[in-house]
């Protein structure tokens, strides 16, 4: 890292504390205490080279907080976030802030995974015969096509497509279909020339999944070929989504996608005129024929419906496609054996595709290891057979901490009723014996925003418990009178979609506001619509967290019922059966913790400056009702607490109310 002749003098405190670097550089600038005294914690995490828990409440300019100690360290530093929008958010604002207006001199580099990248190579074979899904699609060709003549990034967010383009998949590459070294277009990929940014950069700024998916492909314990170059300290923002990732890049995975585009590529690798091609395509058809047998009998046979979650597999249920699931292997492997001889590079790809997807079914179909849980699910008309690691701290331990000394973890939810214990432990900080993997130090800073006075968290206790009859037609008539008290201007949240659009039918009709359904426009459009008018969003699990309306726009939470992760989940259930055959109480030990961070969550959709003021509302009596309702209560912000709407009203219009005792008292 290459830092001003002055940068001896620099440390986080002549730039993030009062009278600092970051004050001149902004005219409207509030010294925030909470600020600097995380980004202290984070310098000393870089300092002794340990491991840092840093829950940061919303307004404390967490970002900067860690941003500033990683680049004065000197170290090539990760940050990893869940969100697209944190990401460009780094990139695009706070990094140039740092660079032009508070004199830090670096580099840093913008990852992502490489289907976000145009492929030129794949593109060449593509415009000699374009072929789309549908006409819709055909007409963003022209447009495509000018781009791609242009764009120095190839980066498919610089352009307008629909997100369900389908055509996309063939004008990128992944790691299962990039050719590497071996392309004839290497020297000008899209994706070589932001790898080797990277590699003499100081910052790398990339998403959970590309991090996970680089840490997966390196190998177990060993730092070996990886799509981000070595890096000495990892930040992990947003790390309560950590676990999710991390699983999903962990495990083993076939879908009938993944057998549809090994199809399709195999019979693109080839001219018709090659002598070959009459042997390479017999193997294909044979291998098309078997895949699209034993995906069109899983969903019977495995008892998997669409849009009903997933299904856990066992021996017997697989053993019924035991026939189906050989010949598969046997045309993967007779497919295998063709292209193995050949020399040409989308030949000898395919060669490896066919070995990991043998390797993966075979794993898969035999369902015998403790540690990791195995479901199918059915996702649109693509069907997934799945295997993941129960718990990634193992993982975690072996493929990522002995490799480097220092780690932060930070979100504005970590801490389950003001304790760390659950994330650490789900992460692997701690060994099975409780004792630290590393040197491991925490933090929490508070939000600067005022609660109390900013927020009112209603509790009413007159609707009928969310597992009764007739719950969901009396939450839509409080959703009604609820928006009566803001004029709209809510976040409708849920914890499952088939509330969600009951909820949206009921009461749609009787809103005299606009009103939004997730699913129906992309999220960034319902966003923007949401932000032009007084609405009412009726949404679920993806505007639980990572979403930001400041301002007026947003003045009510509502969530339908506590978040509790569902126990019929194959990988929920999983984890529940492996701390139980431990001895160790499931409820309390993660369903609960694992509920109230996701709350956190939601209620922290609502308070986004110190200018803010609303709402939010928990339509689940049992927060109030039930002894564990007390473990939510704690873990959320100090907001004033009422259960009557005519005094939730008073609150809002800011006029006099007279108290009563069930207002204030849960």
């Amino acid at each position: 890292m290459s830092l001003p002749a002055s940068s001896l003098r620099l440390s986080v405190d002549t730039l993030l504390g009062p009278g600092g670097a970051l004050q001149s550089a902004l005219e409207a600038y509030e010294y925030r205490p909470e600020q600097l005294q995380m980004a202290r914690s984070v310098e000393k995490a870089f300092n002794e080279r340990g491991y840092l828990l840093a829950e940061a409440g919303t307004g404390t300019g967490k970002t900067l907080a860690y941003l500033v100690p990683a680049l004065l360290s000197g170290r090539r530093v990760v940050v990893s976030t869940a969100t697209k929008t944190l990401q460009e958010q780094i990139f695009f604002k706070d990094l140039p802030l740092l660079r032009e207006r508070m004199g830090l001199t670096f580099e840093a580099a913008y990852l992502k995974g490489r289907s976000n990248y145009l492929c030129l190579h794949r593109y060449d074979a593509f415009r000699k015969d374009p072929q789309f899904a549908s006409r819709e699609e055909g007409r963003y060709w022209k447009h495509l096509q000018a781009w791609a003549s242009r764009t120095e990034t190839g980066d498919r967010s610089e352009l307008e497509l629909p997100e369900s383009f389908s055509a996309w998949s063939r004008l990128s590459t992944t790691s299962d279909t990039c050719l590497g070294s071996k392309c004839p277009v290497y020297e000008n990929c899209h994706v070589t020339r932001v790898r080797r940014a990277a590699e003499s950069a100081d910052l790398l700024v990339v998403n959970h999944h590309l991090f996970f998916a680089d840490l997966a492909l390196r190998g177990r314990g060993q730092r070996g070929e990886g799509v981000l170059p070595q890096y000495d300290a990892v930040i992990f923002d947003e790390a309560h989504a950590l676990e999710d990732a991390a699983g999903s890049h962990f495990g083993h995975s076939v879908s009938s996608f993944r057998l549809e585009d090994l199809v399709r590529d195999a019979l693109g690798a080839l001219a018709t005129t090659d002598s070959r091609f009459g042997m390479l395509s017999s193997l294909v058809v044979r291998l098309r024929t078997h895949s699209e047998a034993l995906f069109s009998q899983a969903p019977r046979v495995l008892g998997l419906k669409e849009h009903e979650g997933a299904v856990a597999l066992n021996p017997e249920r697989l053993a019924l496609l035991s026939d189906s699931i050989e010949q598969v292997k046997e045309s993967l492997s007779a497919l295998s054996a063709f292209t193995l001889s050949e020399h040409e590079p989308e030949l000898t790809l395919l060669t490896r595709r066919c070995a990991e997807l043998v390797a993966d079914l075979s794993f898969l179909e035999k369902v015998e290891s403790h540690d990791h849980v195995y479901w199918a699910e059915a996702r649109g008309r693509g069907v997934f057979l799945r295997a993941s690691p129960i718990e990634i701290a193992r993982e975690l331990q072996e493929r990522l901490y002995g490799g480097v000394d220092t780690v932060v973890f930070t979100s504005a939810t970590l801490a389950a009723e003001g304790r760390f214990d659950f994330f650490a432990r789900r992460m692997g900080l701690y060994d099975e014996e409780g004792v630290p993997v590393a040197s491991v130090r925490t933090v929490s800073v508070p939000s600067p925003f005022d609660f109390e006075q900013q927020s009112a968290l209603y509790l009413p206790t007159h609707l009928p418990d969310p597992t009764a009859p007739g719950f969901i037609e009396a939450a839509a008539e409080e959703i009604i009178r609820l928006c009566e008290v803001t004029g709209g201007r809510a976040f409708v949240l849920f914890t499952s979609l088939r509330n969600m659009e009951r909820a949206h039918a009921l009461a749609r009709g009787r809103l005299p506001y606009q009103v939004l359904l997730q699913g129906e426009r992309p999220k960034q459009q319902l966003l923007e619509a949401f932000r032009e008018v007084p609405s009412v969003l009726f949404a679920a699990h993806s505007f639980w967290e990572g979403v930001d309306v400041p301002g007026d726009a947003l003045s009510l939470v509502i969530i339908d019922r506590l978040p509790f992760a569902s126990p019929g989940d194959p990988v929920v259930a999983a984890r529940i059966r492996q701390l139980e055959a431990r001895g160790e109480e499931a409820f309390g030990g993660y369903q609960l913790p694992q509920a109230a961070l996701a709350l956190r969550q939601g209620f922290g959709r609502l308070i986004r400056t110190r200018a803010d003021r609303g709402i939010v509302a928990m339509l689940d009596r049992r927060i109030v009702t039930k002894s564990y309702g007390r473990a939510f209560l704690t873990s959320l912000p100090p907001a004033r607490r009422l259960n009557q709407l005519d005094a939730l009203s008073a609150w809002f219009e800011g006029t006099s109310a007279p108290e009563r005792e069930d207002d204030v008292d849960f």
